[in-house]
């Protein structure tokens, strides 16, 4: 038999050696190459589900009954590279189809594919960092997207530092947990005990859950985050801001950050960074801007003045798993102040760090970021940067920023659509009100638009999501897919009018 259509043996030194050969490896990755590729013809032309919906005990049920084997493979029944394409296929006919066109949901892309490539090759070889001898190159990797962006942002170079870490979340507790460590001195000693007044964090009225969650984890306390009033365009009103620091001054109140948005999540707004910068520098008070989402447009034309005043910012946290469209997770923190690199965390772990080689402490990630063992999370980010330069980068955010301001245009010329905001990006909320609910009360329109979407989502046609804005049930879509057109938008369309037909309908049964 030949060794590629080899069985899992009973015998541990067969089972290892099927596990660890690299005939196996070359032949399913073949098998993979192939299944990936139909996969995503089909997914493109949208030839089935976007959601390939199941409930939850059926798919946890069958998950856990795949990790038996059983008899077809331990007896030498099945193949070991059949038995691989059966778990890819399920794997794909269960998942969820971010390269349809109609995916337009959360804030998660449809990433580049070949980007993919790229991080299996990290994968394969378990590529790590920690310190600079266990991964050199995906060290020099990080380090040359580091430089490339922050100088993108308009950080100067050789002044400024960064790090990749997983997820826009740590990157916020990383760059707090500086700014806390920075502005109250010896609080990762000593911990917050010392302080009269307990510390805040001052905040955009929309910023994301994490900087609660921060918060809470860094000891200041959720309650302890003071939410700024936004303007009408959802933005941080700087007056309000002004006003809100003058009253922590005079109280003694400890100030641990501002934290702005560019942009804020339920409808895409960017603060006015100049302004906002301005007032933090006269009350001497740390910014740290999350641009998890809008971060990216400092590499577009044509949308980086919506990132103004960003490189004023002390602390920056942008997601190349959003709009720079490679998969997750890699996300960027940037200090302005390169002095604030090692700021986060000061500890001593003389197994990882060799103090016979003092120079390599500026390459080893370990010493900046939470994890220890961190993936070579920006292997597929420079893999495509590497093959298609940084106009590709561009080209996507326009595209998809242009096209929500298409979308807008279509919801104001829509008698039953309503859109609750004037879009900045790619984020548009929405109400879809039919001539039955027009006199409705809010909480009737309320729950037709959540059934609405539930309705949507589950036939496989596209997938949404919801949020409320001012007590407003409302639909949200992100157009996050470059591949996504206008004739998509006109579909939607018509489906959230089709499925709103069917719950009207089904509630006058």
């Amino acid at each position: 038999m030949p060794e590629s259509d080899s069985v899992t043996s009973t015998m541990p030194a067969e089972r290892i050696q099927q596990a660890f050969s690299p005939g196996n490896l070359k032949e399913l990755t073949h098998r993979l190459a192939d299944i990936l590729g139909r996969h995503m013809e089909s997914v493109q032309a949208s030839a089935g589900n976007v959601l390939n919906w199941y409930e939850p005990p059926e798919n946890c049920r069958l998950a856990s009954e795949f990790l038996d084997p059983a008899s077809p493979l331990q007896n030498g029944v099945e193949p070991l590279v059949d038995r691989f394409e059966v778990l890819a296929k399920e794997m794909l006919a269960r998942g969820h189809n971010l390269h349809d066109p109609r995916y337009i949901g959360h804030q998660v892309p449809a990433s580049v594919p070949l980007a993919g490539l790229f991080d299996a090759i990290g994968s394969v070889t378990n590529q790590v960092m920690a310190v600079y001898e266990m991964g050199p190159w995906a060290t020099a990797v990080e380090r040359s997207l580091i430089d490339r962006i922050g100088q993108a942002i308009g950080f100067e170079k050789d002044t400024f530092a960064g790090l990749v870490t997983h997820g826009g979340t740590l990157g916020n507790m990383t760059g707090l947990l500086t700014a806390r460590n920075v502005t109250l001195g010896d609080a990762w000693g000593s911990g917050l005990q010392g302080s009269d007044k307990a510390p805040v964090l001052v905040a955009h009225g929309d910023s994301h859950y994490s900087i609660s969650r921060t918060a809470g984890i860094l000891g200041i306390g959720t309650r302890n985050v003071v939410r700024v009033k936004l303007d009408q365009r959802r933005r941080m009103d700087p007056q309000h801001l002004d006003e809100t620091l003058t009253v922590l001054r005079k109280t003694g109140t400890p100030i641990v950050a501002v934290c702005a948005c560019a942009c804020a999540t339920p409808i895409g707004a960017f603060d006015p960074l100049p302004e906002i910068a301005e007032i933090c520098r006269r009350h001497e008070v740390w910014l740290h801007v999350d641009a998890a989402h809008g971060g990216a447009a400092c590499l577009s034309k044509k949308y980086r003045h919506l990132i103004a005043g960003l490189e004023q910012a002390d602390s920056v946290v942008t997601d190349a798993h959003k709009m720079m469209f490679v998969p997750a997770l890699c996300a960027f923190v940037f200090y302005r102040n390169r002095d604030h690199r090692f700021e986060a965390f000061q500890q001593d772990a003389p197994y990882l760090f060799d103090p016979s080689s003092p120079g390599l402490a500026e390459y080893d990630s370990g010493m900046q970021t939470l994890e220890c063992t961190k993936r070579a999370a920006s292997y597929g980010l420079w893999g495509i940067w590497s093959l298609f330069g940084q106009q590709l980068f561009s080209d996507m955010i326009d595209a998809t920023f242009d096209l929500g301001r298409v979308f807008y245009e279509k919801l104001v010329e829509a008698p039953d659509f309503e859109p609750l905001h004037e879009p900045q990006c790619n984020i548009v909320a929405f109400q879809y009100v039919p001539d039955e609910l027009r006199d409705a009360p809010h909480e009737t329109l309320n729950q037709f638009l959540l059934k609405l979407r539930h309705r949507l989502i589950r036939s496989g046609e596209f997938y949404i999501v919801q949020t409320k804005i001012d007590g407003k049930q409302a639909l949200r879509v992100t157009i996050i897919n470059p591949l996504t057109t206008v004739d998509h938008l006109d579909g939607l369309l018509d489906a959230i009018r089709r499925t709103g037909r069917e719950v009207l309908d089904s509630e006058h049964e």
